[in-house]
């Protein structure tokens, strides 16, 4: 299977796949950034459509925090792997910690990208909801949930890479999938992309900017 070279080059490839959701008043973009941003940039530039980010934070086990228990998103919605948190025996006192920890960095966040801007209006909207792949699903599950608090008339998850295990569940989940790239092993997401740095706070800001500007011109 091919690689992208880059997030941009995923995002134009899903944009394409898009063109159904071209110039309608009714679409909104919306990012999880980091990563997502840019391949969401690519998508919201296509189809002529406003980009806006949503975040969710991983709530990892202590000690090992690449190993998700959870994720929470905007609203104080949380996702936990409930299983995880009984095999690891993780008491309430750790899981509460980690949850305040990411609070903060949650809430850093959305006054970085989004400033004094109001979150855009999500009730009756088309949302296309990117990343750029998907590893265990966890983050994914909790965005779809807070949408859905929002009242959107449609959610649509657009990922450029991800297993078919997580994809037939989060397919399950929203009212259509797109993902090109399906491998038989995925291992991590940034194997399959030539180029996978990280996505720095600054090009998340310029991005939204731009995409801002665009819009208005």
């Amino acid at each position: 299977m091919e690689k992208y070279s880059n997030r941009f080059e995923a995002g134009a490839i899903l944009a394409k796949l898009l063109d159904h959701y071209k110039n309608r008043a009714d679409v909104l973009v919306l990012a999880l950034p980091r990563g997502g941003v840019p391949v969401a940039y690519e998508i919201a530039k296509y189809l002529h459509a406003p980009l806006d980010v949503f975040i969710v934070r991983k709530l990892g086990v202590p000690g090992h925090p690449e190993l998700a228990m959870g994720a929470m998103a905007i609203g104080n919605v949380f996702v936990f792997n409930d299983q995880l948190i009984k095999d690891l025996h993780i008491p309430r006192s750790a899981i509460d910690r980690v949850i305040n920890e990411e609070s903060i960095e949650l809430n850093r966040r959305q006054q970085l990208y989004r400033g004094t801007r109001l979150f855009p209006e999500i009730k009756g909207k088309t949302i296309i909801l990117v990343d750029d792949g998907v590893a265990t699903g966890a983050t994914m599950r909790v965005a779809i949930k807070a949408l859905r608090t929002f009242e959107p008339e449609a959610i649509i998850l657009a990922i450029p890479v991800a297993d078919q295990m997580i994809c037939d569940l989060l397919e399950k989940q929203v009212d259509q999938l797109i993902c090109p790239l399906i491998p038989e092993q995925l291992y991590a997401v940034g194997a399959w992309y030539q180029e996978f740095g990280q996505t720095e706070d600054e090009e998340v800001f310029e991005l939204m900017e731009m995409a801002r500007k665009e819009m208005e011109g």
